[in-house]
């Protein structure tokens, strides 16, 4: 290869590798702009303990409130029966069984406050370490060819600063660059 072939690849790869530093010094410096502001929200995610104690209480008192007022009706209807029967036949009974169906369904909804209550803090650790591999866990061959840096540019310029031919000769030299802008 020629002096001026060398000088000539030399140029080019250097230009093209000038560039590239460029956008990528450009893109570190938006991500890390990004990081920074995202950081705080993503640390909320990852020491968050889910619902906050008031939203716990309101959820809490909605689902228990509704399966209760269902229960109430039921006992107003039994006292409006024995009110209007004077027949006091099965009513302790009824309130007894009434009672018991009651707290099976408070004790089971209490239960399912708490699994969704865990289950909230969860899905927020998970998105806080989604986001945070998300922020960081950057693919940087994925990366470079979304950039179009070949591979082969460091190699063609390490060739060409050295000094050793390409195979092929000028046809090859051709051929190599082509490869880089292809």
């Amino acid at each position: 290869m020629s002096r001026a072939a060398e000088q000539s690849t030399r140029k080019l790869t250097d230009q093209q590798l000038a560039q590239q530093n460029q956008l990528i010094a450009q893109s570190n410096q938006q991500g890390t702009q990004d990081r920074s502001l995202m950081m705080p929200t993503i640390q909320d995610l990852l020491n968050s303990q889910g619902y906050t104690p008031e939203q716990r209480s309101a959820i809490t008192q909605q689902s228990l409130g509704a399966a209760n007022t269902a229960f109430d009706a039921l006992r107003q209807r039994a006292a409006n029966r024995l009110a209007a029967t004077h027949n006091a036949a099965g009513y302790g009974d009824l309130l007894a069984q009434l009672g018991r169906e009651q707290a099976q369904t408070d004790a089971s909804q209490a239960q399912q406050n708490q699994i969704a209550f865990a289950n909230q803090q969860l899905k927020e650790h998970l998105a806080g370490l989604n986001a945070l591999g998300q922020t960081y866990g950057i693919d940087t061959n994925l990366l470079g060819r979304a950039m179009g840096v070949p591979a082969e540019l460091l190699s063609v310029r390490q060739r060409a600063s050295s000094g050793s031919s390409v195979p092929g000769g000028l046809f090859g030299l051709g051929s190599s660059i082509a490869s880089l802008f292809g």
